[in-house]
């Protein structure tokens, strides 16, 4: 290269360089006091849907939506029919033991674990054929929370109904 064309492409861009600055630096002031003079705060709220919302919501998605209290008071109930129900049995018969268990039925429980809690009352006697049988019937979709009372005076059939529903 010429160093005359050299020379003429550097000064080209110191004076460029010279022009863009003077351009930066003086427009600066002027954006700062408009800025300065134009601030505006927004700030965002999170709102969070009441409780009556919350549970309309989960409803119509098919969930079982119960307060502490309810739920609290439906175990009670059960607890109270079971020894209401178990008093005329026993005077009866007092040679004839009969097992009740007051199930649980939590969400996420699947009938093999029903099936453990049936066979720690000695009421089936395998959770993996009990587990097999539910799914054989075709009712492994029909477990439902709630707490239901079975007693080893019902049958098989019974027990299975009361249950699955």
């Amino acid at each position: 290269m010429k160093i005359n064309l050299l020379s003429s492409f550097a000064t080209g861009m110191l004076i460029t360089t010279t022009i863009c600055g003077a351009i930066y630096l003086s427009g600066k002031n002027d954006a700062a006091n408009a800025t300065a003079k134009s601030s505006v705060t927004t700030s965002a709220e999170k709102v969070q849907p009441s409780d009556d919302e919350m549970k309309k919501q989960l409803e119509a998605k098919g969930y079982v939506v119960q307060t502490k209290v309810e739920n609290d008071k439906q175990v009670q109930d059960a607890k109270a029919s079971v020894q209401t129900k178990a008093v005329p049995a026993a005077a009866t018969d007092a040679t004839k033991t009969e097992t009740r268990v007051v199930i649980n039925v939590a969400d996420g429980m699947t009938s093999i674990d029903v099936g453990k809690i049936l066979v720690s009352a000695n009421i089936v006697k395998n959770a993996f054929d009990f587990s097999k049988d539910i799914e054989a019937k075709g009712l492994e979709n029909k477990l439902r929370p709630g707490v239901f009372v079975v007693d080893s005076k019902m049958t098989y059939d019974q027990v299975v109904a009361t249950i699955f529903k």
